[in-house]
């Protein structure tokens, strides 16, 4: 009678969890966010560019990134700090100043810089949690955008005062600016995570509705993604 009380205990406690990590890692917007007023333009001719965002696990970043058309291609790994220390497991300790983050290489002539923020500040994450994002804490899930030049700390920080000054989430975006210093690509199992690994308990409850939420907000950029 006791196993069986302490197991029922257990479900419940899990389940409880499970709960609130899906309310604390969903996205915080609903709907589409409204579009940048201030943007590059789109490029005539196709070519490539190269824009890091960091929100929480780079897992769920990545799997809503990959899946946005206009990307040529994404890579989770690491930034804001030194090559010495990127690596998972000294990431985790939150003492490197690393943030795991998702390089995203682009086209401008299908996808706009502005319109890449758009969906990073709608599905990707929440910009409103500060040094965490769902059940993940610490500085190495920070709300972070590492800029590769002047322009897209110009269009980031613009569409960020835009959004606080409408008043689209509940509290202020923390989500810091700062320039790219360098980028450190993750191991390979962390590519494609949750592409590989669409059972994974976490995956289920953090990141899938962050994919489902892409696809319902902006089904214009959706497409489905089978990897490399």
């Amino acid at each position: 009678m006791l196993y069986r009380v302490l197991t029922a205990a257990t479900i419940l406690i899990v389940v409880l969890l499970i709960g609130r990590a899906y309310v604390q890692a969903r996205p915080a917007a609903t709907s589409p966010l409204p579009t940048a007023t201030t943007d590059e333009p789109r490029a005539q001719a196709s070519t490539r560019e190269t824009a890091v965002f960091a929100g929480g696990c780079f897992w769920g970043v990545q799997g809503v990134f990959e899946r946005v058309k206009g990307v040529v291609d994404t890579t989770a790994g690491y930034a804001g700090g030194t090559q010495e220390t990127a690596t998972y497991d000294q990431v985790s300790s939150e003492t490197t100043g690393h943030a795991e983050s998702v390089k995203v290489v682009y086209d401008p002539s299908q996808i706009t810089y502005g319109e890449l923020l758009r969906v990073f500040f709608s599905v990707a994450h929440d910009p409103t949690q500060l040094n965490r994002q769902g059940p993940d804490v610490g500085t190495s899930y920070r709300s972070a955008i590492f800029y590769t030049n002047d322009e897209q700390k110009r269009i980031s920080e613009a569409y960020i005062a835009q959004l606080n000054q409408a008043k689209v989430f509940k509290s202020k975006i923390v989500t810091v600016v700062t320039p790219l210093k360098g980028f450190y690509d993750g191991e390979d199992y962390h590519q494609d995570y949750a592409l590989n690994h669409p059972e994974n308990p976490y995956i289920l409850v953090c990141d899938k509705p962050k994919i489902g939420a892409l696809k319902e907000q902006f089904p214009e950029l959706y497409r489905e993604y089978r990897g490399k």
